[in-house]
């Protein structure tokens, strides 16, 4: 979808983090928070999604992601276009559900 020259794009992030002492798990909260902070909505546990008016913008989350990693963690983040999201088969036990639809306001920058 186009407007006015942006790509609607969803960053998806996907993190393996340690949970093994006390001090790992906080660090752990404190990247989901960041997650959280910036807009980030959890899809699946580790796993988390944003949606973002344009590449440009895009590229600011990622940024924000790597800056919040933990030390001792892997993040792995990637962009899809409203229409590969669209694409995307979620299954429940044996019955198709539809993904989550795009958020319904225009973010403006």
């Amino acid at each position: 979808m186009h407007l006015s020259g942006y790509r609607f794009m969803w960053v998806v992030a996907m993190f393996d983090l340690p949970v093994d002492s006390k001090q790992a798990r906080r660090r752990y909260a404190r990247f989901r928070k960041a997650l959280l902070k910036d807009g980030f909505a959890m899809m699946q546990f580790s796993v988390y999604i944003r949606h973002c008016a344009s590449r440009e913008n895009a590229e600011v989350h990622m940024g924000r992601v790597q800056a919040a990693v933990p030390p001792d963690g892997e993040v792995r983040v990637l962009t899809i276009t409203d229409k590969q999201f669209e694409r995307m088969r979620v299954f429940w036990g044996k019955v198709r559900q539809p993904p989550e639809p795009a958020p319904a306001q225009l973010e403006l920058f």
